[in-house]
């Protein structure tokens, strides 16, 4: 049975920060951000008090799923380490809001950046079981920023611009459009350590060089458990592209680099060449978003389906996700035939262009009031709006947006 992601989009939000702004703001400039990104970096995705993980997720949804394909949706899956409560799941808002059948079953999940990977993995398998004939699963990864303490003090000007947030959405099924998953073919790696948390409701501790060599430490691993379950075989003819878990666009660069030396090539400019024919282009939408966590793995999927010219169904792609903790998977999957129109289709820059630019005074203000409100029994989240955004982009859209807090209990409603 063949089975994949026959459908995917995302919601990047209302409202974004030109990085050049804030990197100015901080006492930088522009070329050196880009200078140690490696990756040109251009904004990130602004969040504003009435936006929250479930209302992510649930915008997500609404812009992948029709009606047809609500009536089929028989599992939900929420991967999140953003949850707004620690034991109702926000998968539930998704089934309400969303308009899912009663009859289903859903659940929310978290590894940090590898959850949304468990997720669909986990529903591709419970397709390809085939208990439920014709029924399909909904994958979505939702999460944004907190607060963030940086053990490592020299990447202190990185944290911040690597924050935000944005929602990916999924649709998994035995008529893989997008993405044909081959599952017999992952290599996965797991290794205790803390080189992330979120130790309370307020707080990301991000132990920078820790998580960075953890991250490609896993790589070499899976690449290794990969090819263990495929037999040995010749990376560069095997794989027609490949994506990475982007963390910050340019950690796509060094993950490339690390596998390329594994095999075996060190020469600068060969690789500089492979990184641009194989990889560069999945960074087409991550590079306007900045920071989505466990989504960024398939916001990168989305860029290379959007941007890539060399692409063909059946192609086959490698794809690597990585979640502090740890835990790490390398898997495979061919392009549909008709995936890269579909994708182009979706008019994602077209949803990109139409957020606000905010100037660094009204996201300092944003982040203040988003931050303000955590764990907060009771307050109205519409009556901290910023520079009139939610008349700009929010009403009359129907967006779900988070109205108050009363007594713990969240209400959303349609703006």
């Amino acid at each position: 049975m063949r089975v994949g992601i026959e459908k995917i989009n995302l919601y990047g939000g209302r409202a974004y920060l030109n990085i050049a702004d804030l990197a100015t703001a901080r006492g930088g400039t522009l070329h050196d951000l880009t200078r140690r990104q490696m990756v040109p970096y251009e904004g990130r995705a602004i969040l504003p008090p009435y936006e929250d993980p479930v209302t992510l997720a649930v915008n997500a949804t609404e812009r992948l799923l029709a009606a047809e394909d609500r009536e089929q949706v028989e599992l939900v899956v929420v991967a999140t380490e953003s949850a707004v409560d620690f034991g109702k799941p926000i998968s539930t808002w998704v089934q309400r809001f969303c308009g899912l059948p009663a009859n289903s079953r859903n659940f929310e999940v978290k590894h940090m950046c590898y959850g949304g990977t468990a997720a669909l993995r986990v529903a591709a398998s419970w397709v390809a079981s085939n208990v439920r004939p014709g029924k399909k699963a909904l994958v979505v990864n939702s999460d944004l920023s907190r607060t963030r303490n940086h053990v490592q003090t020299e990447e202190d000007d990185l944290g911040e611009l690597m924050a935000g947030g944005s929602a990916v959405a999924m649709l998994v099924s035995d008529e893989p459009q997008v993405l044909e998953l081959e599952l017999a073919k992952a290599g996965y790696w797991t290794n205790e350590i803390s080189d992330a948390l979120r130790p309370n409701s307020r707080t990301e501790i991000i132990t920078g060089q820790t998580s960075f060599y953890s991250y490609l430490d896993a790589l070499e691993e899976t690449y290794e458990a990969y090819e263990g379950a495929v037999g040995e075989l010749d990376f560069e003819s095997y794989f027609k592209k490949n994506i990475y878990h982007a963390p910050f666009p340019g950690m796509t660069m060094v993950a490339h680099r690390t596998l390329l030396n594994k095999i075996g090539i060190e020469d600068k400019a060969a690789i500089e060449a492979s990184y641009r024919a194989r990889v560069a282009d999945s960074t087409y939408f991550i590079r306007r978003i900045g920071s989505a966590y466990g989504g960024s793995t398939f916001i990168c999927l989305l860029g290379m389906l959007h941007a890539a010219t060399d692409l063909a169904g059946g192609d086959r792609l490698s794809i690597f996700a990585y979640g502090s903790g740890c835990q790490a998977e390398l898997y495979s999957g061919l392009v549909g035939p008709a995936a890269q129109a579909y994708v182009r289709g979706l008019d994602i820059d077209q949803h990109l262009d139409s957020r606000v630019a905010l100037t660094v005074e009204q996201y300092e203000q944003i982040e203040k009031a988003c931050e303000t409100n955590i764990d907060v029994r009771t307050y109205e989240s519409l009556s901290q709006d910023v520079g009139d955004l939610y008349a700009q982009r929010y009403e009359g859209q129907r967006l779900l947006v988070l109205e108050d807090v009363r007594d713990y209990h969240r209400n959303y409603r349609w703006s």
